[in-house]
């Protein structure tokens, strides 16, 4: 739909996405209705400053006569699709899209849109700054989707000959009905299961990303990840991958040797930068390189673009990120990781001693192998929000960290860190990793984040 003058649709989610495409279809004609299940108390602002903008609010509830007369229903990726109301959209045949959809549907620009479980938002932002590095006034690079600033709120600036970078959601991408050109898939490992339920829905979203691609479009996968490796069978354009070893002879991608990121283009290798120059801790951050130079190479960028836009970052806030060196002590926020598996990957980065902040809220996610990973460390454990009770019972069931070894439980993230404050010596990190979603006590991760290092600011 390009057309929105007149039309009659309900906005649900007044998180960032729903304000956003409320301000898109207001600007565009559209009447909006935006709704929420939280009372308008829990907004700290309803912002949509828009002159003679349409917009009713109905906040508290989901009251199913709210889909009377609508033409669309756009709804937010927090929102979850089997809720009443929505689902009676289903009935009643109401088109159900969300910002993402919209936003692909108006521009023309190059798109490069990123999906996975785990690195996607630092994949994102590599491949971000090689196209920043690599492309000239007029043309600009729009990076977002599913961080920062949702890119709707861009679709009158964005021109044909531009480029954007777009992180997509196992939430936004469940609904899609559009694909971009070039589509890389990080990773897909157990998450989010709270929402999609079983292991084999979530896949499903994920793949969705290459669902309505075409012969000339180009997917990017990860050779060492079997679920997203399973999925090159339905890559209808160029298979483009990324992984440790180098990729078979008929077949082209990134890899590692002689400690240099690499490219294989079917015949020959080409060296395309040293590992000790990604100044990203950690790793798994060498494979979001591997991905994201793959995603440069698919562009044409030169490589040395490819260089020169992942040596430009230095921190990534949320992500391993080193908020300060206070007293001997290391104080490191890495609120991103809302799963297990990240928390194992953040515990392989950080080097020595540790107290280790866990909590927030459980996604139904397997936590055995983050106990097994915890009982070879051995850190000093603190845990909070609601899922603590829960990790604290993982562990001890599993009796991986023994019936003696110390755990400290609080209900307050600030009250963890206070805590963590008074146990911690020179020498030892003291890294928050939750394992859970912030959505317990905290907007998202970056507030949970953001407070963190407000409490370690004050600390200090």
């Amino acid at each position: 739909m390009n057309n929105w003058k007149g039309k009659n649709i309900l906005v649900i989610g007044a998180a960032r996405q729903g304000f956003a495409a409320t301000r898109f279809l207001s600007r565009s004609g559209a009447k909006v209705t935006l709704n929420d299940k939280k009372e308008v108390g829990q907004f700290d602002q309803l912002d949509i400053p828009l002159d003679g903008a349409s917009v009713e609010f109905h906040f508290g509830s989901h009251p199913l006569n709210l889909l009377d007369g609508k033409d669309l229903i756009c709804v937010s990726g927090g929102v979850p699709l089997d809720i009443p109301i929505i689902e009676e959209a289903k009935n009643q045949g109401i088109p159900i899209t969300n910002d993402a959809q919209i936003f692909l549907e108006q521009i023309t620009a190059n798109v490069i849109g990123i999906t996975g479980s785990a690195g996607k938002t630092t994949t994102t932002t590599l491949i971000g700054e090689i196209a920043k590095s690599a492309v000239h006034p007029p043309t600009n690079v729009w990076v977002g989707g599913n961080i920062g600033n949702p890119l709707i709120d861009h679709v009158d600036q964005i021109r044909e000959r531009d480029w954007v970078v777009m992180e997509l959601s196992s939430f936004q991408l469940e609904l899609m009905s559009n694909s971009p050109k070039i589509a890389l898939i990080t990773n897909i490992t157990p998450n989010h299961l709270d929402r999609h339920k079983t292991m084999k829905d979530y896949i499903e979203a994920k793949a969705n990303i290459l669902a309505f691609q075409n012969k000339s479009d180009i997917a990017i996968i990860n050779r060492d990840d079997p679920n997203a490796y399973d999925l090159r069978n339905r890559i209808k354009g160029h298979m483009l991958t990324f992984g440790w070893e180098k990729p078979d002879t008929d077949s082209c991608g990134t890899f590692i040797d002689d400690d240099m990121i690499n490219y294989f283009d079917g015949k020959d290798a080409h060296a395309i930068m040293p590992l000790d120059k990604i100044n990203l801790p950690g790793k798994h951050n060498y494979a979001n390189a591997l991905a994201a130079c793959a995603a440069g190479i698919a562009t044409g960028f030169p490589i040395k673009n490819l260089y020169e836009g992942i040596n430009n970052i230095k921190n990534i806030p949320h992500r391993l990120e080193l908020v300060m060196v206070q007293n001997g002590i290391r104080w490191v926020n890495d609120s991103i990781a809302t799963a297990p598996e990240r928390v194992i990957a953040a515990l392989d980065a950080t080097e020595g001693p540790l107290i280790l902040l866990l909590g927030g809220r459980d996604k139904n996610l397997p936590w055995e192998n983050l106990a097994k990973k915890i009982a070879a460390r051995q850190p000093k454990l603190v845990l909070f929000g609601e899922a603590g009770e829960m990790i604290e019972d993982v562990l001890r069931d599993n009796a991986y960290c023994g019936p003696y070894y110390q755990i400290d439980r609080f209900k307050k993230l600030s009250d963890a860190v206070m805590h963590a404050a008074g146990i911690a010596v020179p020498g030892e990190s003291v890294l928050l990793s939750p394992g859970g979603t912030s959505y317990d006590a905290f907007t998202d991760f970056e507030e949970r984040g953001n407070e963190f290092k407000e409490l370690v600011e004050k600390i200090a």
